[in-house]
């Protein structure tokens, strides 16, 4: 898969959110949000500092953490970037030739870290922070203090779009299912996030089902009641087999 530098409709809110995060991280150079549609380009969402250039080059032909986080759906830690044999293509010297208006910056990267925000089964955005320090575990907690900001601020972004408003308001019907849906699991499983993200998925696959659909169907039947949903083509119903699929996981949960 290739990527693009080809930005959707950037508003200031993503480009404040991203200073915010670089202020928040001891050593930070510059911040980004990229986004990973399952099957499509990858583009940068909004950049800031020196990830204007680096994360665009990651994802056109270097290779890096942003792509990484991506493709995996696990967060991303180095703690020198260029020194990493996980991507023996992503070097100083070439960077410096293929962007040299940022060859006064690319000496002082050392770390990043890059966090996958998944939205539903059909892709991810990815939240990353360059730093002149090695990037540490810690630093992936302070991104996850803003994922939810971010994706929210590029659904208000995208939603500035004429011709992504449809799309976009079902990505955020899809992502209030999911939402639901994964604190449930947290509270049967008393597990994290991210185990809850895996089981949703696992069991969507293993039953052949949209991850969206079974979501909605455990909601609802732990409910007892229909998910509240907007009218019209925008509503999520599930077909008989994301229903079975949510009986079993839930007989699953609760561990009958």
């Amino acid at each position: 898969m290739t990527g693009t530098s080809a930005k959707p409709a950037v508003t200031p809110l993503l480009e404040e959110l991203l200073a915010r995060i670089a202020a928040d991280v001891p050593g930070a150079l510059g911040a980004a949000v990229s986004v990973h549609p399952r099957g499509g380009p990858w583009s940068t969402a909004a950049t800031y500092g020196p990830d204007t250039a680096f994360v665009p080059a990651q994802l056109n032909g270097f290779d890096g953490p942003v792509p990484a986080a991506g493709r995996t759906g696990a967060p991303t830690v180095t703690a020198d970037v260029f020194a990493d044999d996980r991507w023996p293509a992503l070097t100083l010297s070439g960077l410096r030739e293929q962007h040299p208006g940022f060859a006064a910056d690319w000496p002082r990267v050392r770390g990043v870290a890059a966090l996958p925000v998944t939205w539903d089964s059909e892709g991810r955005l990815v939240l990353s922070v360059t730093l002149a320090r090695p990037a540490t575990e810690e630093t992936v907690n302070v991104l996850r203090r803003y994922e939810r900001l971010a994706a929210m601020a590029l659904v208000v972004a995208e939603a500035a779009r004429p011709d992504r408003t449809e799309q976009m308001l079902d990505l955020v019907q899809s992502r209030a299912a999911l939402e639901e849906a994964k604190g449930i699991v947290i509270a049967l499983r008393r597990c994290d996030p991210d185990e809850a993200w895996s089981t949703l998925r696992r069991a969507s696959q293993e039953c052949n089902v949209k991850v969206r659909e079974l979501a909605v169907a455990l909601v609802e039947l732990l409910a007892g009641a229909p998910a509240p949903q907007p009218d019209g083509d925008r509503t999520i119903t599930p077909r008989p087999a994301a229903r079975r699929a949510a009986e079993q996981l839930l007989r699953a949960l609760e561990g009958r």
